[in-house]
């Protein structure tokens, strides 16, 4: 059969390659080594190949021939085709092909072809030569196309080598679409490789390592699904299904469990907040509802959310009671009192909702409130603006149906349905006793201890069932939509592996009153003077009455003179103690510094000490006075993507690292320090081979990084294409041999492990 490489692929030559850059690259393709589950008779085959492609380059004749063939076919296939039968005889020797440059093998060759094709980043053709030998089917056609019997072409020594090569080509492809964001394609891909090792029951380490990938690439698939439009139901399904899958697999949003995604918790709660933004109301009602009964304090909190949301938009105000239920369990442990004053405003219960209003520790939120309610007896015209613009800027824009959705308090509450249900819910007062059950207990230990447990994001709800006191203290990614995370990668989720698992972070909202009060500057009338009302004023009870919930909240204009003339009156004498006590503070400030003063005054005239000239220096006898590094220790690279600078200084490392292993001393273990992987592999043999040999080499280099490309979605990873002009000159047994020039184009793959890049495999591209 006929394989589409050509010679100079094979041995990674440019057409016009010296002799000695022949024997050079002839030399390092015959010690790299392939992965250590391949066979022995996989590696002959491939050298066997690269020996071939050697030795027709070699002879000047038969290069020459191959030559015009390979011209040929570059610029004009026409004439390939004439050459070809002009030299048919000699083509058929050799086994060219001026149609395809491809080159004829045997059998047995199969395997060390696939696996060059595998090392020049052929998968799609490794795929398409190897799987007809894997399939009963595929057997039967390549017996049309080789004369082979079937038995011998699927029973065949080569059959393990050839999974194994299309596995790895599924794999590195899986990781490629991967890097490029094709998140679908690539679990397509592994999902290939991992079905043909798993029905073959071959090669369990590579099996591991594929499901490792698909493990990592869960999230990256579900964003991508979910994010499809609403039309895909198969495919967001698919999205809602690996959901449900990694949940349960780490025991919900907070658990604790491995779901093998190499996300942490706090990462997965910024993977929760992105995921929001793809999912419908409806979505989001029926997963977090079910997830809070775990029981999980972050699920119930989006939960809440959901049922507001949807409570509003959908003029059902049920479900804003029940949100406010859910509110109750979090409240025990949390400060949420600002969405229990909302929701008891939405469903008409004005009365409680400034009383609970006056509990909460929002302060941004409260004075905002307050400064829209200066012209008016009570707070109530200003929440129901913040009640807008908190529905209309922190809640609806986290639901993909209510991304446009407009919040107008005025047209909820004429909803004639909105006002039937709020008819029949109790009235303030027994509203006010019940919650004053609810909020009896001590809040303000509780509140110091939440103020310093939202200053760590780090914070993770506590679990709690029915038979214990629940403690759901929420996370700061989560409480007043303070932190959102963008764009799972990079895969930014920062595990290990292959690719980055890693997922980067989106930046942090504006808080809640700061985005409000800048929304609301350009359309909003009033004074802007600050509120001077307090937050301990007394109401007056409200008794019942037949006024409908949307005039309850809209029309407060004429209440309570006296309350207030009492309130201004109790104002004044506390502001006049506030400047007592502040005046005498000061007083005794101003009498401290001059007692102390005068007392260093004259202790320096009495007892004058001696005085040095310049500034001193704080030195101890058992540290130093700057700290010391090791001097065995590496300069550490920034934080963040790879630069320009830190790649030049990175490949500058390689080339100054070669030349002290392929030196005279042959450092082989420098090599450890700036290559990993099949890199290190190769130039670890290529190091012991010239050693052996009792060879040295001598180098000059010249290096220019022509471009850094960064993988998005892995910060961890990155590519460096350069051109490095490289002189040597070869020594053999002590004595000068030759020397060459060559300049060459070089891609390089690099890879951050414990925060040094290092350089994972490099490919001449030109």
């Amino acid at each position: 059969m006929r394989i589409p490489l050509d010679y100079y692929r094979i041995l990674g030559l440019p057409l016009a390659a010296s002799n000695e850059q022949l024997r050079q690259a002839y030399s390092d393709r015959i010690v790299q080594l392939p992965r250590r589950e391949y066979s022995q008779a996989a590696i002959s085959s491939r050298k066997q190949l690269i020996e071939e492609a050697y030795v027709v380059l070699s002879d000047p004749k038969e290069r020459s021939t191959y030559d015009q063939l390979y011209l040929a076919h570059a610029y004009d296939p026409n004439s390939a085709a004439a050459a070809a039968v002009e030299n048919r005889t000699e083509s058929h020797k050799k086994g060219l092909d001026a149609q395809s440059l491809s080159i004829e093998i045997v059998q047995d060759e199969l395997v060390g072809a696939l696996l060059i094709l595998q090392e020049l980043g052929e998968y799609e053709l490794v795929l398409k030569l190897g799987r007809p030998y894997l399939v009963k089917n595929g057997a039967t056609s390549a017996n049309k196309d080789n004369n082979l019997p079937i038995e011998e072409i699927h029973e065949s020594p080569e059959r393990p080598d050839v999974i194994l090569t299309v596995a790895l080509a599924c794999l590195e492809l899986g990781r490629e679409e991967w890097q490029q964001g094709h998140y679908e394609n690539a679990a397509t891909s592994l999902e290939t490789g991992e079905e043909l090792l798993s029905r073959e029951g071959f090669f369990p380490s590579v099996q591991a390592e594929i499901q490792a990938d698909l493990y990592k690439l869960r999230p990256y698939r579900i964003l991508e699904l979910l994010a499809l439009p609403l039309e895909k139901t198969t495919e967001r399904r698919q999205g809602l299904e690996l959901l449900q899958n990694i949940l349960e697999d780490r025991g919900g949003i907070d658990g604790a469990g491995n779901d093998l995604s190499g996300l942490n918790i706090d990462d997965f709660l910024r993977f929760i907040q992105q995921l929001r933004n793809h999912l419908t109301v409806a979505e989001q009602h029926k997963l977090f509802e079910a997830e809070s009964k775990r029981p999980s304090a972050v699920a119930t909190y989006l939960a809440v959310y959901a049922l507001i949301a949807r409570g509003f938009a959908q003029r059902q105000p049920a479900l804003i009671s029940q949100a406010r239920q859910m509110l109750v369990r979090l409240g025990k442990r949390q400060d949420v009192h600002l969405e229990q004053s909302l929701c008891a405003l939405l469903l008409g219960q004005t009365e409680e909702a400034t009383r609970v209003l006056d509990l909460s520790q929002e302060y941004e939120a409260i004075a905002f409130i307050r400064e829209k309610s200066q012209d008016s007896p009570d707070l109530l015209p200003g929440l129901c603006l913040y009640g807008e613009q908190w529905l209309q800027h922190e809640v609806f824009p986290h639901f993909r149906d209510f991304a446009r959705q407009q919040a107008s308090l005025k047209n909820y509450f004429a909803d004639q349905q909105v006002q039937a249900y709020l008819e029949a819910l109790p009235t303030d007062a027994e509203t006010t006793n019940e919650w004053a059950v609810i909020n009896r207990q001590p809040f303000s230990q509780t509140q110091t201890n939440n103020t310093h447990s939202r200053s760590n994001s780090t914070r993770v709800p506590r679990q709690f069932n029915d038979n214990i006191t629940p403690d759901p203290e929420l996370p700061e990614t989560l409480i007043k939509e303070r932190s959102e995370y963008a764009n799972f990668s990079q895969p930014r989720w920062n595990t290990s592996g292959t690719a980055k698992s890693e997922v980067p972070a989106a930046p942090i909202p504006i808080p809640t009153a700061e985005r409000i009060a800048r929304g609301t500057n350009s359309n909003l009338n009033g004074s802007a003077k600050a509120a001077t009302s307090g937050n301990n004023r007394k109401r007056r009870k409200r008794k019942p009455t037949q006024v409908p919930p949307r005039e309850r909240v809209l029309d407060n204009h004429h209440r309570h003179p006296r309350r207030r003339r009492t309130f201004a009156n109790t104002l004044e004498g506390k502001t006049r103690l506030v400047w007592r006590v502040f005046i005498s503070l000061v007083g005794l400030l101003v009498f401290w510094v001059v007692v102390t003063t005068a007392f260093g005054w004259l202790k320096n005239l009495f007892f004058p000490t001696p005085s040095l000239q310049g500034q001193q220096l704080f030195v101890q006898l058992n540290q130093p006075p700057l700290p010391i590094p090791d001097k065995n220790s590496n300069p550490q690279p920034p934080e963040g993507t790879l630069t320009d600078t830190t790649a030049q200084e990175v490949i500058q490392a390689w080339l100054s690292t070669k030349v002290a292993a392929l030196g005279p001393n042959h450092d082989i273990d420098s090599l450890e320090q700036i290559l990993v992987g099949s890199a290190l592999t190769q130039w670890r043999l290529i190091t012991q081979q010239d050693r052996l040999d009792n060879r040295y080499r001598k180098y000059n280099h010249t290096l220019k990084v022509e471009s850094v490309n960064n993988i998005e979605l892995n910060p961890d990873r990155a590519a460096v294409v350069a051109t490095v002009r490289e002189v040597t000159q070869f020594y053999e047994n002590g004595q000068f041999k030759k020397s060459s020039e060559e300049s060459l184009r070089l891609r390089y793959n690099l890879i951050r492990l414990k925060g040094a890049w290092r350089i994972q495999n490099m490919s001449v591209i030109s």
